[in-house]
């Protein structure tokens, strides 16, 4: 039995973050649907509670399941592929499915963005900035914010989240043993799964859709520290960086604290890393 005042969501995406989140959902008694591109996955997620689909919204086809968007809220978490010719594609990839949600029963939408929308301009950032991107995967991403924000049959919600860690994704593996590493002084941005999930909960706990949010943690460790800190955790070899601060940014997350009263669960990177949360 679903409880009264749970809504029903769907999740377009699950990969690392979609399926975190997705049994996260599921343990707080939503009923959700989540989305693959691979047959082999469906069994997973059906294993874990989730209602699965096979969806595909490549620029050469589209091919889905209409009822998928027969929910009352759609988590888009499916960023540009890293090959060259998907940033051209992204945002009509999200055009699409923007356009299966009108069609569909999707009151609300939260978009699983990016903190590369914002170019290292060499100083702190937050959500009033309207980005200048300077890179093509951040131009493809603000151009697919601006699509959904333009949606007028649902709220949508952007979240834009910092440099991703934890489980399956260590951090002391991005550097060790190498050598001669720029920019060691630059602050770093990141946000842990830990807090992904619990503020993507927040979200749908206080209703809050027609925003945009930075999630990144408040604490901003030169580069040089805090690699150099979780290789020492993890016993891999010392990354050595150039002592020099070039090009760099530092990003704001505190309208989530204010607006939806969060208190961020990583407030210290050297107290909060050890060997389970890499």
């Amino acid at each position: 039995m679903i409880p009264e005042n749970k809504s029903t969501i769907s999740i377009l995406g699950c990969g690392w973050y979609g399926l975190h989140v997705a049994k996260s959902l599921v343990d707080s008694g939503y009923q959700v649907s989540g989305s693959t591109t691979s047959p082999e996955k469906l069994s997973v997620l059906q294993s874990q509670g989730i209602t699965p689909f096979l969806l595909n919204f490549d620029a050469q086809e589209a091919a889905f399941d209409a009822s998928f968007f027969d929910s009352d809220i759609l988590i888009i978490s499916l960023p540009p592929k890293r090959h060259a010719g998907e940033h051209g594609e992204y945002p009509d990839k999200i055009r699409k499915i923007a356009e299966a949600a009108e069609r569909g029963s999707v009151k609300s939408v939260l978009m699983i963005s990016s903190t590369s929308v914002y170019a290292d301009v060499n100083r702190e950032l937050a959500e009033e900035e309207v980005p200048v991107p300077d890179t093509v995967s951040g131009e493809a991403i603000f151009e697919a914010e601006e699509l959904l924000r333009k949606c007028t049959s649902f709220r949508t919600t952007i979240l834009r989240f910092g440099g991703l860690i934890g489980p399956g994704r260590n951090l002391a593996k991005f550097f060790a043993g190498k050598t001669d590493i720029a920019n060691g002084l630059a602050p770093v941005n990141l946000l842990h799964l830990e807090d992904c999930i619990k503020i993507t909960h927040h979200i749908l706990d206080h209703d809050a859709f027609g925003y945009t949010y930075n999630a990144c943690s408040p604490d901003h460790p030169t580069r040089k520290d805090v690699y150099t800190l979780a290789a020492s955790i993890t016993g891999l070899a010392s990354p050595v960086f150039i002592p020099e601060l070039t090009k760099w940014k530092l990003i704001n997350g505190n309208f989530v604290t204010k607006h939806l009263k969060y208190k961020y669960l990583v407030n210290n990177w050297s107290e909060f890393l050890n060997p389970d949360k890499l």
